[in-house]
């Protein structure tokens, strides 16, 4: 766990680990845009930045605790990376 809390980059299941979010749950917000990730050219792991995925991750909870929808966060998102916020 420690070399992945200094890590720059994690993959889709450390990020299960450092959130307790579900597996599935992560894959969706990927799928639906809102959880963003880099993908090296010829290579299928997809690596989230660490400490930005993690905040995100905890709004994207906030969020969807406040009864948002997904379409209601993917607005919400949209509009705080357009201002620099994220």
């Amino acid at each position: 766990m420690e070399a992945i809390m200094s890590s720059e980059y994690v993959t889709i299941g450390e990020l299960v680990r450092l959130t307790g979010a579900r597996y599935s749950t992560l894959k969706y917000y990927t799928e639906e845009g809102i959880l963003p990730f880099e993908q090296a050219e010829g290579n299928l792991t997809r690596r989230y930045k660490r400490m930005e995925s993690i905040e995100r991750i905890a709004y994207i909870k906030n969020l969807r605790d406040g009864g948002k929808t997904i379409a209601e966060i993917k607005e919400i998102l949209g509009k705080s990376k357009g201002s620099g916020k994220s």
